[in-house]
């Protein structure tokens, strides 16, 4: 008898690259959709910008020195 079960978190690359394979092409549904925007609205909010003077601005570009 095979054991299915994960073992590990990590999987290897070419478990990774058969899994992106078969996800190709596949519709999410609009409620899907929401919650990743959600998702990554959610986590840009925590990313730190590099200087508060870019908040401050307001057109959301970093000067470069």
């Amino acid at each position: 008898m095979q054991n299915n079960k994960r073992q590990f978190r990590e999987l290897a690359p070419e478990t990774k690259q058969k899994i992106s394979q078969a996800m190709r092409g596949r519709p999410k549904s609009f409620f899907h959709k929401q919650h990743i925007s959600q998702g990554m609205k959610d986590y840009w909010k925590t990313v730190p910008s590099r200087n508060n003077h870019d908040n401050e601005r307001g057109d959301g570009h970093a000067e470069e020195n």
